[in-house]
C-alpha cells in the first residue's frame, strides 16, 4: 500500500522527463588518437568553435551534476554542453572518435572553457585511461553527497522511470535487503555510493590536483560558497554572486538568475520526495558506508559530515 501511494504521488506531481541524449550525427571514422588540431567543427558566430572539453564533470550519478553544470554556466568564461555525451563509456560513441566528441560540444569563444557532464564516467572502469589519453591536463569535477541519500535518490529515479514505462516498481526494501535481512550488496545503487573504489581508479590515472570535489549537500544549502570554490579551482574570474540565486519555497531549493535577469529552476524531476525507509534499514546503510567513507576521505584529503546528514534527513526533496 505504501509503495502504491508513493507511486501515485510521484505520478501526479511530475511531468514527463525527457532523457538527455547527444545530438545524432553520422558515424565518424576518426580514431581517438587523431591530431587535436583538426577537431573543431564549423560554428556560428565565426569567432567561436567546438572544442574538446577543458573540464569534465565525471559524477556522481544523483549527486547534483545537473545543478553543478547549470550553476557553472552562470560564469561567462564557461561554455557548457546541454546533454550527457557518454563518449568515454559507450562503445558506440567512443568508436566515432574525438572529432565526433568535439562536435557534441557547445560553441565557445577563444578563452572560454568548455565543460561537459556524464555522471556514469565516475563508475566506469575504462573511462579514466580514455580521458587521460584525450588530455592529461583536463580538469575534473566530482560532486558527491551523503552516500545513503544518494542511494535513495538513485532508487527514486528508477522508481519514477518504471512508472513512466507502466511497469510495477519494486519496494526499496526488496532491493536493499536479502531474505535474511542483510544488505543486498549486488544492488547497483549501493556500489555507486562506494566512492573510494571508483576514486582510486581515477587517482591511478590522474594526480589529485586534477580533481576538485564539490560537496553536493552544501551546494543545495549554500550554492554560492561552493561555486566560488569551483571558480577558484578552474582559475575563472569570479562572476557568480548572490544575485544569481533565489530560494524557491515551493520547490524547496535555490533557483538561478542569469546575467540577463532570466530566471530558471532545475527540471521538475529534481527534488522529488524520497521513499520513507525504516530507521533500522537506514542504520544498516550508515554502518555499511562508514569505513568506505573514511577511505574516500583519505583519498581526497577532506572529510564530509555525512553521518549527521543521514541521521537528520531533514530535507526529503533533494533528488
Amino acid at each position: 500500500m505504501a509503495v502504491a501511494l508513493f507511486a501515485l504521488l510521484l505520478f501526479l506531481s511530475h511531468t514527463p522527463l525527457v532523457p538527455s541524449r547527444p545530438t545524432p550525427v553520422p558515424s565518424d571514422p576518426t580514431s581517438p588518437s587523431s591530431s587535436l588540431s583538426s577537431l573543431s567543427s564549423p560554428c556560428k558566430p565565426k569567432n567561436s568553435s567546438r572544442r574538446l572539453p577543458d573540464i569534465i564533470i565525471i559524477g556522481v550519478r544523483k549527486g547534483g551534476t545537473r545543478a553543478l553544470i547549470e550553476m557553472l554556466s552562470l560564469n561567462d568564461g564557461v561554455a557548457a554542453a546541454d546533454s550527457e555525451v557518454h563518449f568515454f563509456d559507450w562503445e558506440s560513441h567512443f568508436q566515432r572518435g574525438l572529432s565526433w566528441y568535439a562536435s557534441q560540444m557547445p560553441c565557445s569563444r577563444r578563452g572560454q572553457l568548455t565543460v561537459e557532464k556524464t555522471p556514469a564516467y565516475f563508475t566506469s572502469a575504462k573511462v579514466p585511461d580514455r580521458v587521460l589519453q584525450m588530455n592529461p591536463s583536463v580538469r575534473l569535477l566530482l560532486i558527491v553527497r551523503d552516500p545513503v541519500e544518494r542511494v535513495l535518490s538513485d532508487y527514486t529515479q528508477v522508481f519514477h522511470n518504471h512508472l513512466q514505462k507502466h511497469k510495477q516498481p519494486q519496494p526499496i526494501e526488496t532491493l536493499l535487503l536479502q531474505d535474511d535481512g542483510r544488505l543486498n550488496l549486488s544492488y547497483k545503487a549501493l556500489n555507486r555510493s562506494l566512492y573510494h573504489t571508483h576514486m582510486q581508479r581515477w587517482l591511478d590515472a590522474f594526480p589529485r590536483q586534477s580533481f576538485h570535489v564539490v560537496n553536493g549537500d552544501a551546494l543545495i544549502r549554500e550554492p554560492l560558497e561552493e561555486m566560488r570554490k569551483v571558480e577558484n579551482f578552474l582559475h575563472l574570474e569570479p562572476q557568480i554572486s548572490t544575485e544569481n540565486f533565489y530560494f524557491n519555497r515551493t520547490k524547496g531549493f535555490y533557483c538561478l538568475r542569469d546575467r540577463q535577469g532570466s530566471e530558471r529552476c532545475l527540471h521538475s524531476s529534481k527534488g522529488r520526495a524520497h521513499p520513507q525507509v525504516a530507521p533500522e534499514i537506514l542504520q544498516k546503510l550508515r554502518e555499511y558506508f562508514h569505513q568506505p567513507n573514511q577511505n574516500f576521505f583519505q583519498l581526497v584529503g577532506r572529510t564530509f559530515d555525512w553521518n549527521r546528514a543521514s541521521e537528520d534527513r531533514l530535507d526529503t526533496r533533494t533528488e
